[in-house]
C-alpha cells in the first residue's frame, strides 16, 4: 500500500503518488509503502514518550529516517531529537521538515495519477530505481542508524539504493534497519526493530501496547454493530485496492473487505469488479494524496454509468479520505486510519472527531458524458 506512492507536486505540496508500487512492478516483485505530501496535523495520542528519555540514554546517537513510517514512529519513540536526516516523502510530524532532505525521485513530479503511474512504471520496466540518495549529503550527516525499507523499489527508497550510498562513505560505519511491513505484527515487529536500534527496546514494547489497547478499544466500540462490506481504493487510475494490513483495519472498524487479502498485496481491480461485488461502503483514499488532491481525482468517475449506479453511490455510502497521512504509513496513525473506517461505517456510536478533516462523504459533480467501462 504501504504503500502506493507516485510523487506529485502542486505548489509547495509534495504528493506522494508512488502508492501504485503493487501495480507497475511484475508478479515476482510486487511490493508497496509510503508517501509524501502537505497533511493537516492531528495529534497522535502515540506521542507519549519524551525525547528527554531517549536523549538521556544515547545523547550522541544520530538517525537517518529515509521512509515516512519510519520517521514516524522514531517520533512516537520519543526519539524525535535523535534524528539528523529525512526522506523527501517524511513530512509528519511537521518538526522534521526543518531536517535535511537527502532523496529525490528521477521522475518528474508533476502531473495526475494516471501520469505518474506511467513515468515509474517506464523506470521499472527498465530496471531503473525510481529515487536516488545523495551520499556527500549522507556523508555529512555522520549516522549512526539508518531507517530504510525492502518492501517496495518504487514507493520509496529500497535497500538497495541505501546500500549503495553506504558503500561511498568515508567517515560512517552506520547500522542500516530495514522494515519489511505486510501485516500489524510486522508493523509491530518494525517498531521493536527501531527501538532496538536506538537502544530503548521499553519504549517500543510501550508504543506497541498502546496501539493494540487503542485498537481494542475501537473492536469493543463496533461489537454489536451489523458488520459493513467495504471497498478500500487506494489508487484511481488506474484502479487498485488495499491490501496487506488493510483488511485487519477493516475488520476492527467492524466490516468486512471486499477485496483485499491480509498480508498480501494489494490487488488491483476494475470498476466492474466493484459493481459486481455490491459493497455496503466504498471509501477511496489514495496513496499520497490529500482530500484536496483526491477530491480533484475522483471527478472523472462522474461519466461512467457503471459507477452512477452503484448502490454504495446512490445511497450516499461514499467517503473520500486522505490517504497520505492516513491507511498507507504502517506505523503509529493506523490507529486513527482505523478510528476513520469505523466512523464511516459505525458513525451511531463512533465519533472520534475526524470526520471533516481526515475524511468527507463523496459528492459526485454533474456527470457529463456517460462512457462505457471495458
Amino acid at each position: 500500500m504501504w504503500q502506493h506512492l507516485w510523487v506529485s507536486v502542486i505548489g509547495r505540496r509534495a504528493v506522494s503518488a508512488l502508492g501504485l508500487a503493487n501495480r507497475l512492478l511484475p508478479d515476482h516483485l510486487k511490493r508497496e509503502d509510503a508517501a509524501y505530501a502537505a497533511q493537516p496535523v492531528f495529534e497522535n495520542q502515540l506521542l507519549e514518550a519524551t525525547d528527554e528519555t531517549m536523549t538521556k540514554k544515547k545523547p550522541n546517537l544520530r538517525v537517518v529516517s529515509l521512509i515516512a513510517s519510519s520517521t514516524e514512529i522514531l517520533n512516537a519513540l520519543g526519539a524525535g531529537k535523535l534524528q539528523v536526516g529525512r526522506s523527501h516523502e517524511c513530512d509528519y510530524p511537521p518538526s522534521v521538515l526543518d531536517l535535511p532532505a537527502i532523496t529525490r525521485p528521477k521522475f518528474s513530479v508533476r502531473g495526475g495519477s494516471a501520469e505518474i503511474d506511467k513515468r515509474v512504471r517506464t523506470l521499472v520496466e527498465k530496471g531503473l530505481s525510481v529515487y536516488e540518495v545523495d551520499a556527500d549529503a549522507l556523508e555529512a550527516l555522520h549516522p549512526d542508524v539508518i531507517l530504510t525499507q525492502d518492501q517496495c523499489q518504487v514507493c520509496a527508497v529500497s535497500l538497495r539504493d541505501v546500500e549503495k550510498a553506504v558503500c561511498k562513505l568515508l567517515h560512517a560505519d552506520p547500522r542500516i534497519v530495514s522494515l519489511h511491513p505486510h501485516t500489524l505484527d510486522d508493523i509491530y515487529r518494525d517498531i521493536g526493530a527501531i527501538a532496538d536500534a536506538i537502544d530503548d527496546p521499553q519504549a517500543g514494547k510501550k508504543l506497541v501496547a498502546s496501539m493494540k489497547k487503542r485498537f481494542a478499544a475501537i473492536r469493543d466500540k463496533v461489537a454489536d454493530q451489523p458488520r459493513k462490506r467495504l471497498a478500500f481504493i487506494e489508487w484511481v487510475d488506474p484502479p487498485m485496492s488495499g491490501g496487506h494490513w488493510m483488511p485487519e483495519l477493516i475488520d476492527i472498524a467492524g466490516g468486512e473487505s471486499v477485496f483485499g487479502t491480509t498480508g498480501q498485496p494489494s490487488p488491483w481491480i476494475t470498476l466492474k469488479d466493484v459493481a459486481a461485488a455490491d459493497p455496503d461502503v466504498i471509501v477511496i483514499a489514495p496513496c499520497g494524496y490529500d482530500l484536496e488532491i483526491t477530491q480533484r481525482e475522483v471527478r472523472p468517475l462522474a461519466r461512467y454509468a457503471i459507477w452512477q449506479q452503484m448502490r454504495a453511490v446512490r445511497e450516499g455510502n461514499v467517503f473520500l479520505a486522505d490517504g497520505n497521512a492516513f491507511f498507507n504509513r504502517p506505523g503509529p496513525r493506523l490507529v486513527e486510519s482505523c478510528e476513520i473506517l469505523a466512523e464511516i461505517m459505525h458513525p451511531d456510536v463512533c465519533d472520534f472527531g475526524l470526520r471533516g478533516e481526515a475524511y468527507v462523504k463523496y459528492k459526485m459533480a454533474r456527470a457529463g458524458v456517460i462512457e462505457k467501462v471495458a
